[in-house]
């Protein structure tokens, strides 16, 4: 399973993202690139230059034909993908850290951060999925956690029916979000959240933290189903569609505090866990610093990594992976 390597970040990569078909990867980074490459090559096909800040976010609608993008520059900027003119910029007071379309791709969702007296927001943003269009300013709501811990991640459930929000104090929420009520708020982890993805029909997700676990829920009861305890901080973990019942997890001790711990933290590793078993299956190593974003191949037969060290490593899966059982 030799990766292709995808060097085009002078800095750590904080996102990377496969559109639906996964034929395309979006990767950005905090050197202001918003990259796009084509996965099974490694070719970068563009660039889409705009953002005077580190970039945190990107997302791809489900046609391939608009891209989103949140910086530290405080604003959210809407890409055609094809011609990588930016179609329209939302102005925050803050950074925007999360950015996610809806599954009708007519909205897209933007954690803000808490910062200089500015609350933390979660705002909906109505998107027009016309490439010519004007696009609106006005948001469609706006979600404040009166008093509560900021939110770092956020995720549409099915159907767009709520919001589930992870925050920085290791707490989930999930919000109706067109009435603007909280309606249910869970503490599976004892520190900040560091990433939430869906599982492909949105009936469950799973969440990393810097508690250095990684727990699945369900996306209306919030009832934890599983959880994958490791030794070190945790940054992103990914769900695979199909093929295999694994999660992929990764993360890593920042490089500052690398000589005060174990040994073992240095080695900086993407780890499959058996999903139904909570069991360990295999490492993946490679990077040279912590693993920042994971993502999997819609398809199921491939994953991809970015890192602190500013590359993205695209992995096909060899034919063993796919004949590969537990022991159970």
């Amino acid at each position: 399973m030799r990766p292709i390597l995808l060097q085009g970040h002078t800095r750590s990569l904080t996102q990377i993202k496969y559109n639906r078909e996964g034929d395309l990867l979006f990767s950005v980074s905090k050197d202001k690139i918003v990259n796009v490459w084509y996965s099974h090559n490694g070719e970068r096909l563009g660039s889409y230059s705009g953002h005077q800040g580190a970039v945190w976010t990107v997302d791809v609608n489900s046609t391939s034909t608009m891209a989103i993008t949140g910086s530290a520059d405080n604003t959210a900027m809407l890409w055609n993908v094809q011609t990588g003119k930016c179609l329209k910029t939302w102005e925050f007071k803050t950074a925007v850290k999360r950015v996610e379309f809806n599954e009708d791709d007519d909205m897209a969702l933007c954690v803000t951060e808490e910062r200089m007296g500015y609350p933390g927001t979660v705002t909906v943003i109505s998107i027009n999925p016309d490439l010519e269009a004007a696009q609106s300013d006005e948001p469609v709501a706006t979600i404040v956690n009166d008093g509560g811990p900021k939110a770092v991640v956020a995720g549409w459930t099915y159907l767009n029916k709520f919001i589930i929000c992870g925050h920085v104090d290791g707490s989930i929420t999930q919000w109706d979000w067109k009435a603007n009520e909280k309606l249910n708020t869970i503490k599976p982890h004892s520190e900040s959240l560091t990433d939430i993805q869906f599982s492909t029909d949105r009936s469950y997700f799973i969440t990393s933290s810097k508690d250095k676990s990684a727990k699945i829920f369900d996306t209306i009861t919030l009832d934890e189903l599983k959880k994958y305890e490791t030794d070190t901080p945790l940054n992103s973990a990914s769900i695979t569609p199909k093929f295999q019942e694994f999660v992929i997890v990764g993360g890593g001790q920042d490089a500052m505090n690398v000589t005060t711990t174990s040994a073992r933290a240095g080695k900086f590793e993407c780890r499959f866990w058996h999903k139904i078993l909570e069991e360990e299956c295999g490492r993946v190593r490679g990077h040279f610093g912590p693993i920042n974003t994971i993502a999997v191949h819609p398809d199921g037969k491939g994953f991809s990594s970015g890192g602190e060290d500013g590359y993205v490593r695209v992995h096909t899966f060899d034919s063993d992976y796919f004949k590969f059982k537990s022991d159970h």
